[in-house]
């Protein structure tokens, strides 16, 4: 079974071009294909399609799962790589048209396995940058966070709370989190 899987981004985009390169190649391959389509932006989690189409009682060993555009499929090298790995462990060839990947090759191999090691490289730089800014900061007096509140700031909110007014009414006033309120209160108390 070939499993194809179509994305556009936009409701204005048409998925036309994708779907016909999808079944010409199905056509070639002399399988049977069934495609999933999906008009949604890549960044929104919930992509119910694609979910659908690598569901195991979907897509199963043996079976060829395809993509127009490595792009129409993931938007991060992770992301890519996770799904990889999925297709992998199931044992699912994985054909990119436009990419020119198609795992049953050596090179389609080699391809999905560079997309690997690219990921675990973007992973590891990410966290080098962070420690390195939080480092930075460290050394220059940073320590992050919202700036501490005045202590005329702290009098006002324990003076209109002990008025009446709530402690969600107090947050919204003055820009913080009802348990900054509560920790206000309970610093009057000693405690």
């Amino acid at each position: 079974m070939i499993i194809g899987y179509v994305r556009v981004s936009t409701q204005d985009q048409n998925l036309d071009s994708q779907i016909r390169a999808i079944e010409e190649y199905a056509l070639r391959q002399k399988g049977e294909l069934k495609i999933f389509e999906e008009k949604a932006s890549g960044t929104r989690v919930n992509r119910s399609e694609l979910s659908k189409a690598l569901d195991p009682s979907v897509l199963r060993e043996g079976d060829t799962f395809i993509v127009y555009r490595l792009d129409r499929l993931a938007r991060s090298v992770k992301q890519l790589h996770e799904i990889a790995e999925l297709l992998d462990e199931r044992k699912v060839n994985f054909v990119s048209l436009q990419d020119n990947i198609d795992t049953k090759t050596a090179t389609g191999k080699a391809m999905f396995g560079m997309i690997a090691v690219f990921a675990e490289f973007e992973r590891n730089l990410i966290a080098e940058r962070t420690k390195a800014g939080l480092e930075s900061a460290k050394v220059q007096g940073k320590l992050g966070g919202r700036p501490a509140l005045k202590k005329s700031t702290k009098e006002r909110v324990r003076q209109l709370y002990s008025r009446g007014v709530s402690a969600s009414e107090l947050a919204k006033e003055y820009n913080i989190g009802r348990s900054t309120v509560y920790k206000i209160l309970n610093e009057e108390k000693g405690g």
